[in-house]
């Protein structure tokens, strides 16, 4: 059967019409925007409080000669050696000393003679009193000759016990273990007491962060907190709090933390360094800055409920860190929280959430 022409693009026409499916129906789930969520949980929030301070030597020691007018013979240490206590650090010249031995040693030697012989005398008159044999007069005189010439050579054995102890004092020695930080001494130089000290120690070779704060921020510092402290060279350490200042300056308002360090040959006294304080209050709920919106109505998150659908949460925030904010007020801990605040989200609207890896310290500090 043949078609008549003109009925071949009508019929053309209604099979292409009848091959078409009819448009798919559009839903508010497929129209659902994906978000990526994280759980709003307790975090350490390292970072929240920074200090700047000197290094500085734990506990400082002086080295200086305790006998005057000896000259220099050796000086057997230098700036930046680690000395044990009672290692000799300078020694005198002992010729003068030695001659001042000698003839006090023949003093005293001498006046032990007399005062021998003297008490030999005086223990020939014993039980001779009344006897009429020596006048009392006699007996009496040579009693107290004994007692001076004992007396005199007491006095010369305390005169050569001085000399011996100087002549030990010749050799200068480190009064404590720890590592030399100045030295002010040199060959020919001529010994006296009181003067500048020949040597500068840190005890223990410690050496430790002298950092200032201010009065509110002294006050979230605690000891055995633990702080990171960049050193000038730009390495990192770890550090505890050793000590808060129990007093603040009047004039600076500021008070002073010291920060105990590892002993390291890179950590130098008189060099800067910054301490970045682990929070005191330990964990709190904390979330990233990104999630966190700023608008006329204050700061806010939204939170993703159970049937996915978003919702603005005023907060309150605090300390803020490495990247994260503390929430003081806001959604109760395991709430799903959306990462990016300005994604352009209203309340009400159905989301997709997609859980995000949480934050680490170091990723946010990046």
């Amino acid at each position: 059967m043949r078609l008549h022409p003109a009925l071949i693009p009508l019929m053309a026409t209604l099979a292409l019409a009848a091959c078409q499916k009819p448009p798919p129906k559009t839903t508010e789930a497929q129209l659902a925007r994906a978000v990526r969520v994280i759980r709003l949980e307790p975090r350490a929030i390292t970072g929240a409080l920074t200090a700047s301070g000197d290094l500085v030597a734990r506990e400082e020691a002086a080295v200086m000669p305790e006998v005057n007018g000896y000259r220099v013979a050796r000086v057997l240490a230098d700036v930046g050696d680690h000395v044990r206590q009672g290692q000799i650090l300078v020694q005198l010249d002992p010729a003068l000393i030695q001659a001042q031995l000698a003839q006090q040693q023949a003093l005293a030697a001498q006046a032990e003679v007399q005062a021998l012989q003297a008490e030999d005398q005086a223990a020939r008159v014993k039980g001779l009193d009344s006897q009429g044999v020596l006048a009392q007069e006699q007996i009496d005189q040579r009693r107290f000759q004994a007692r001076a010439a004992r007396a005199t050579a007491s006095a010369q054995a305390a005169a050569l016990k001085d000399i011996r102890t100087r002549a030990s004092k010749l050799s200068v020695s480190a009064p404590v273990s720890g590592l030399v930080l100045e030295r002010n001494v040199r060959p020919g130089d001529l010994s006296a007491a009181g003067s500048t000290p020949w040597f500068r120690m840190a005890r223990d070779s410690e050496i430790e962060l002298l950092a200032q704060l201010s009065e509110d921020d002294l006050a979230k510092i605690r000891p055995g907190q633990r702080a990171e402290v960049t050193l000038p060279s730009g390495a990192t350490v770890q550090g505890i709090v050793r000590l808060v200042s129990p007093q603040i300056d009047p004039q600076t308002k500021l008070g002073a933390v010291r920060v105990h360090l590892p002993v390291s040959a890179d950590i130098r006294a008189g060099g800067f360094g910054r301490a970045v304080f682990v929070s005191a209050s330990g964990l709190s709920l904390a979330v990233p800055e990104t999630a966190v919106r700023y608008d006329a109505d204050g700061a806010s998150v939204m939170v993703v409920g159970a049937d996915n659908r978003v919702k603005r949460y005023p907060v309150q925030a605090g300390e803020r860190g490495v990247g994260l904010v503390q929430l003081v007020r806001g959604p109760s801990a395991g709430s799903r929280i959306v990462l990016n605040a300005a994604a352009f989200l209203l309340d009400g609207d159905l989301v997709k959430p997609v859980d995000a890896a949480a934050p680490t310290p170091t990723a946010a500090r990046r």
